[in-house]
């Protein structure tokens, strides 16, 4: 059995990323943040939240991004840690020397 906090698979991180490609191109910038930031030390319980995200149309998962909607408010079957793990995540801000140009 695998455990929750152990690292994805490269595999596993492809299809998940595969999954992550959305219609709006505002989640999109989100997400390709996300895998850049986060891939390397990604945990399969963290790719579930990811996956149930996903399944959320675009403008749900965009009012989810820009706090315009709780999870509760979306979908009360989402309100859980590993989705909002993965949301803060998601939000977590740039640090400056993420966005500075040399």
């Amino acid at each position: 059995m695998v455990q929750s906090s152990n690292l994805i698979d490269a595999r596993s991180l492809s299809k998940l990323k595969w999954r992550c490609r959305r219609g709006l191109l505002e989640n999109d910038i989100f997400i390709e943040r996300f895998f850049r930031r986060f891939e390397s030390s990604l945990t399969v319980s963290q790719s579930q939240g990811l996956m149930a995200l996903m399944d959320l149309g675009d403008n749900d998962l965009l009012d989810l991004h820009l706090e315009r909607k709780t999870l509760a408010q979306v979908d009360a079957d989402l309100d859980r840690g590993d989705v909002r793990e993965v949301l803060c995540m998601l939000r977590k801000p740039l640090e400056r020397q993420e966005y500075e140009i040399s």
